[in-house]
């Protein structure tokens, strides 16, 4: 059956021209699959009674299921989202200080393999198909009874986004259509372990903003803790962040983990500094979250402060990151679906604060 979630208002104009119909009855079809609490084609009042079954006959639209919500001291909501092949996915809403901004999953699991990565833990199960990627924001506004959605869009939570760049990039075209959810690109994020070739690919084909998880000056650390790092070494990914066509006044973010004796020394923060010059760069220095089975640590506040005194005497926009939901195991790079799995039939919606 066709999955309509999935399909891009232009697809689903073509649909209709395939059933006879004038291509205005897909644009009505297209914006009403993205009205949070439609539950079925009998309610999309404009279309003819009989056109409604047929639509319904040929194809459905596809729901996530809410099957935990946990909520944290300071305001983050996690929630765990049941798939149709009975796997679970888990995506954040972050309270920031006038808006929400919604932390979303491309796959279940990962297969980067990065060694201080909860996710990676899980391995890679299977990609998201764009309806279950786009369609955690309907699940949050219905969950929560948002009336406006989340204002922005980070793709930071389970699995790499580049690697299921079909289905990333169709998502991400039906977010920002007019007739769906109307975000602007300049509202997107897309974060990459450094896919490098997929990065130049994502610049050219839509305009939203790049994150790059760095966290390391150079190929012997980032190796040791990247294991992608092999196939696209940071020469690969510096020469290709070069080449991203970024706007005026636009930036690209560098994620840095900072682990306890790993890469977080001022020699690696000088070596950072000097990795980056000549691009456009914001710098999110992020200290570890703690998470079952990783042997890592985060280091002290004065080595952090030190780290960031660096690149800021260097001329960098360097922030703090402060992790929230680290109670609920909401923080970055600390969500993972598989104790939810075995506890499946007798999981329960839970609430921390």
């Amino acid at each position: 059956m066709i999955d309509y979630r999935s399909l891009t208002r232009k697809e689903l104009e073509d649909l209709a021209g395939n059933m006879g119909l004038p291509a205005y009855r897909g644009r009505q079809v297209f914006k009403w699959l993205w009205r949070p609490g439609l539950s079925g084609f009998h309610e999309i009042t404009d279309l003819p009674s009989g056109l409604r079954n047929v639509f319904a006959q040929k194809g459905r639209i596809a729901r996530l299921k809410v099957a935990t919500e946990q909520k944290s001291v300071d305001g983050t909501i996690k929630l765990g989202l049941g798939l149709d092949d009975g796997l679970m996915i888990e995506c954040v809403v972050i309270p920031e200080k006038d808006h929400l901004t919604l932390c979303l999953s491309t796959q279940v699991g990962c297969a980067m393999g990065c060694s201080f990565c909860y996710t990676a833990r899980m391995g890679f199960l299977r990609n998201l198909e764009a309806s279950e990627i786009a369609g955690q924001v309907i699940a949050v506004m219905e969950r929560l009874g948002l009336e406006e959605r989340p204002r922005n869009l980070v793709f930071m939570g389970m699995g790499e986004p580049l690697a299921n760049y079909e289905n990333l990039t169709r998502a991400v075209q039906i977010l920002t259509d007019e007739l769906g959810l109307n975000y602007s690109g300049r509202r997107i994020t897309v974060s990459t372990s450094g896919l490098a070739p997929e990065m130049l690919r994502l610049g050219q084909d839509l305009d939203v903003g790049l994150a790059i998880s760095l966290h390391a000056p150079d190929d012997e650390i980032r190796q040791e803790i990247m294991p992608i790092n092999r196939r696209y070494p940071i020469s690969a990914l510096i020469n290709a962040c070069k080449s991203y066509p970024i706007k005026p006044r636009r930036r690209i973010t560098f994620e840095y983990l900072l682990l306890q004796g790993i890469n977080d020394r001022m020699e690696q923060a000088r070596g950072l500094a000097r990795l980056l010059r000549g691009i456009p760069a914001k710098i999110n220095l992020i200290p570890f979250n703690e998470s079952p089975g990783l042997s890592f640590k985060a280091p002290s506040e004065e080595d952090v402060l030190a780290f960031q005194k660096v690149l800021t005497d260097a001329g960098y926009t360097a922030i703090i990151r402060k992790s929230k939901g680290q109670d609920i195991a909401a923080a970055c790079g600390q969500l993972n679906t598989m104790p939810l799995l075995h506890t499946r039939g007798r999981c329960i919606n839970t609430n921390t604060a």
